[in-house]
């Protein structure tokens, strides 16, 4: 538990703590009430389903955050980086799935993290290589390895079917490799192709189904699958019913983006997190407004682009938050953003001399978050920062 005794980072509520217009820009805002209700409406959703949340820390990277999840002793959390179940694992937090399909040198990173805090991370694979190293890893390290077999429930990315017969195979091997077969783990990530109810009501059952279908092969065959977990943010709030199903992840939920807004998942003012970026120029001749954030600031990330509103790199908003219709960052460059007005709007630009403040909404808050070393945390239209909360980064 180092890291919570020599890190001066216990949240202090630092009222007092500075003002937004003083802000050196571009930086990384995050309003605390709109966290607050972003988890929990989802912890509420999925309890009533009967079913353990299992939050997916790659957004936030942040104790802070966590500790907004779970105020009191830690829970159950995903990760996406062994630096972020080492992270964590400091902070007491034991119960850890590592949801990237696991290599070799992982596997032995991974287990040396077990035998040094006692946390429990839990590998991913889908394959007999992937059973043997990891078997290997736990020899050398003399810790018994736990894993998921990962299912593919809608050719989004990697995994096995559950009718494929390789899964059976890969769940033997496991057990002769000595590793813990603790159960499957899917992710529906076509989901966020989806801009329905119907469809998203149907890929979340369409994902329960095939979860549960699997676990149920690997039962037939004798292996005990204590624990079916599936998730994305979508799915995760269009399930109507989680039969079967002991955990469910997300991760984007805490913080919103545009992404999630365009698939239907949330409104605008539930992003929680946004960059503060000031106007350093201007081309009235071309409808341009210039920032000082460009995709340094608000990363590269163009996901809305494939949806029926592209977004360009952000939507922009006055200084308290509030939306300037139509108003988006329309091109990036490395440390400056252009504003303009969405093509096909009749909307005028709004007025913004020299060294006014906007804020700009992501795209994708993982990515926009991943620029920044911290959050200025406030809330609501107040222009008082009320603390500084960290993040970890890297691999």
């Amino acid at each position: 538990m180092q890291r919570m005794n020599t890190e001066n980072l216990d949240s202090k509520r630092a009222g007092g703590a500075g003002m937004i217009d003083a802000l050196i820009t571009p930086a990384l805002l995050l309003d605390e009430s709109k966290l607050d209700r972003n988890i929990q409406r989802l912890a509420s959703h999925i309890s009533a389903l009967g079913a353990v949340l299992r939050p997916h820390m790659k957004t936030a990277k942040s104790i802070d955050v966590a500790r907004r999840i779970y105020p009191g002793e830690p829970g159950p959390i995903t990760v996406s980086t062994l630096a972020e179940a080492e992270y964590f694992a400091d902070y007491g937090y034991k119960d850890i799935t590592y949801a990237v399909g696991v290599s070799p040198a992982a596997a032995v990173r991974g287990l040396e993290l077990s035998r040094r805090t006692g946390a429990n991370v839990k590998f991913l694979l889908d394959t007999v290589e992937q059973a043997d190293a990891l078997g290997d890893a736990g020899r050398k390290t003399g810790v018994v390895p736990s894993a998921f077999i990962e299912l593919d429930v809608d050719d989004h990315r990697g995994g096995l079917k559950p009718a494929d017969p390789n899964l059976v195979i890969v769940a033997g091997r496991v057990k002769a490799a000595g590793v813990d077969l603790v159960g499957v783990l899917s992710h529906a990530g076509e989901s966020y192709a989806l801009s329905t109810k119907e469809a998203l009501v149907a890929a979340a059952e369409n994902e329960r189904a095939e979860t549960v279908k699997a676990a149920n092969v690997l039962r037939e065959h004798g292996h005990a699958c204590p624990i079916v977990s599936l998730g994305s943010t979508p799915t995760a709030h269009f399930a109507e019913n989680l039969d079967g199903v002991t955990e469910v992840r997300a991760g984007v939920y805490v913080f919103f983006d545009l992404v999630q807004h365009g698939v239907g998942v949330c409104t605008l003012d539930d992003l929680a997190i946004s960059v503060l970026a000031t106007v350093v120029g201007a081309k009235p001749e071309k409808g341009w407004i210039l920032v000082d954030a460009g995709w340094m600031a608000l990363s590269r990330d163009r996901g809305t682009s494939s949806q029926k509103v592209d977004q360009g790199y952000g939507v922009v908003c006055d200084e308290q938050g509030r939306v300037y219709e139509d108003v988006i960052v329309s091109q990036a460059s490395q440390e400056h953003g252009i504003l303009s007005i969405r093509s096909g709007s009749s909307k005028a630009m709004p007025i913004l001399p020299i060294g006014s403040k906007v804020r700009i909404l992501p795209n994708h808050a993982c990515a926009m978050a991943g620029q920044h070393d911290f959050y200025s945390v406030v809330n609501g239209k107040s222009p008082t920062i009320q603390a500084r909360w960290n993040r970890m980064r890297g691999w």
